[in-house]
């Protein structure tokens, strides 16, 4: 399976050119499939707002979203257990754990180290 989960730091690295942006989008190139909660295109949104830069589109056009139909309390409990995480960061998480039949077939893409390290453990490929 070629699938990868994609935090919304990954893909602002990319927006804005940031340092490590050329490894991500080398990296996002190697899947077929790329997914994300919705919550990525809010807080993406809110950088370029904050930035006064155009919304790109084109970055985000090739994503299936993730948008439960109930509330992801268990995989919530799942990902604490790892570690703690802030709020966005659980709901990214705890999104990945929602589609993920097996972790281990899916990649998590993240340039956040503690998201990494939770990601890890639950036994995410880190892309």
């Amino acid at each position: 399976m070629s699938a990868a989960y994609v935090d919304t730091s990954a893909i602002v690295s990319v927006a804005f050119v940031e340092a490590g942006a050329d490894e991500i989008v080398r990296r996002l190139r190697g899947f077929r499939d790329l997914m994300s909660s919705n919550l990525l295109e809010a807080e993406l949104r809110s950088v370029c707002a904050r930035e006064e830069q155009p919304f790109p589109e084109d970055l985000v056009s090739g994503f299936s979203w993730v948008q439960p139909n109930r509330p992801l309390s268990r995989e919530m409990r799942t990902a604490l257990r790892a570690g703690y995480l802030r709020g966005a960061d659980l709901w990214h998480v705890a999104c990945a754990l929602h589609v993920a039949q097996r972790p281990s077939d899916v990649s998590f893409i993240t340039l956040d180290e503690r998201q990494a390290e939770v990601a890890a453990a639950l036994n995410f490929r880190l892309g």
